[in-house]
């Protein structure tokens, strides 16, 4: 079976997580497709595939005989859905020979733009795989889950030598919490390297240090015509602490490894208010510094309103992984190197966000992340290529051989 074709199975399986759920995982509905994954890794070969109770899926493909003491190398993809838009009832749609334009994404009123999205004329002469415009398509990362099954059939099939090849599927990544549970012991791997990135020649180990705030704002509702010098209203404190903020330091105002702060959620009365933020920064020192200076806007406000008007919680949530991959820069080396052995042209770039790998980097198993060949996750936008997903494959397929004989 093709990449593409797992693919398509694999979304008609609601598995968004939650991030208001304090369950594990955030939604049952996630063991929905971990369960039908057991199946077909049992199918297809790998005998000890298994969901746990938390609904992680471990799988391992032991070593061919005579390369026992190969380097044990292990693939990662999550099966959830980000929140941020309906994965429920995804209809994607397959245009052969795409000719590089728009796509009107059925009758949702959205238009899949070559101005929007510049690289849509590379894709040119390949079949696109889009959604209809009213749910994401889920790419994010049932491609990667597709991919690493795939390339798990090629070698059983092909009868491949290899050395020892670990897998895991994790709920709860687009909720931050898809490495809380991962079981390094059981995934029984040196290295490793997560499959959710985006094109096909995305090679990623550098990755954001990343925290969330939220600022907690408790004013003093009076009559507005007594309220000289006495009322407090939080929803203008609120106003008032994120101009604060340097400007020109968004999501909107920054790229490669510029960090940002960027406001959530605004929510509130006049008597209680909350501002929630994430802080993002690649550098260690600058997203330290980042923190502090929401410190000492809450220490300021306080002085003018008065000690308790605001409080400040501060919650780190990931650390970026290069330090961790620097030690071992073997597996930039060979994931270029199977990139170019499948004729993709590699792009080493940062995440401007996080993934599983920079958590699980620090738990002892460094985890770069690899494309799946999508684009434009988490929206109703999102769209990926069959070739992409082939080629994906490939690497894969170089990075087991290269592993092998290293």
């Amino acid at each position: 079976m093709k990449a593409y074709e797992r693919l398509l199975k694999y979304v008609a399986v609601h598995t968004t997580s939650d991030e208001e759920s304090t369950s594990v995982p955030t939604t049952a509905r996630q063991f929905d497709l971990a369960n039908l994954l057991v199946e077909e890794l049992k199918a297809i070969g790998v005998k000890d595939a298994a969901v746990d109770g938390m609904c992680y899926v471990y799988a391992h493909l032991p070593a061919s005989e005579g390369f026992e003491n190969a380097t044990k190398i292990g693939f990662i993809a999550h099966m959830d859905t980000a929140p941020d838009f309906s994965g429920e009832n995804v209809r994607p749609r397959m245009i052969e020979n795409y000719d590089g334009g728009d796509v009107v994404l059925g009758t949702s009123g959205r238009t899949l733009t070559s101005a929007q999205f510049t690289h849509l004329p590379s894709l040119k002469g390949r079949t696109l795989i889009v959604t209809d415009g009213t749910t994401l398509l889920g790419a994010d990362d049932k491609a990667g889950v597709a991919e690493i099954v795939t390339m798990l059939e090629r070698i059983i099939s092909e009868n491949t030598p290899h050395g020892q090849i670990s897998v895991c599927f994790t709920p709860d990544e687009e909720v931050g919490s898809g490495a809380d549970h991962f079981d390094v012991a059981r995934f029984d791997a040196e290295f490793g390297y997560t499959c959710d990135g985006g094109a096909e020649s995305e090679l990623e180990y550098e990755n954001f240090n990343a925290a969330g705030a939220t600022f907690e704002i408790h004013g003093f509702n009076i009559h507005p015509g007594e309220a000289k010098d006495k009322m407090i209203n939080a929803l203008l404190v609120a106003c008032e602490i994120n101009e604060q903020l340097p400007k020109g330091q968004t999501p909107r105002d920054t790229e490669g490894y510029q960090g940002f702060w960027h406001l959530t959620d605004l929510s509130g009365t006049t008597e209680e208010a909350k501002l929630s933020y994430i802080i993002r920064d690649h550098d260690f020192e600058s997203f330290c510094r980042r923190k502090t200076t929401l410190e000492k806007i809450a220490d300021a406000v306080n002085a003018k309103y008065g000690e308790g008007t605001v409080v400040l919680s501060v919650r780190d949530q990931y650390r970026n992984m290069k330090e961790k991959i620097e030690p071992c820069m073997h597996l930039i080396d060979n994931a270029k190197k199977a990139m170019e052995l499948a004729g993709v042209t590699p792009k080493v770039q940062p995440i401007r966000g996080g993934t599983d790998g920079a958590r699980l980097s620090f738990m002892g198993l460094p985890c770069p992340n690899l494309g799946t060949g999508g684009y434009a996750f988490h929206g109703p936008y999102e769209h990926i290529t069959v070739e992409g997903m082939d080629l994906s494959v490939e690497v894969l397929l170089n990075l087991v051989a290269l592993y092998r004989d290293r």
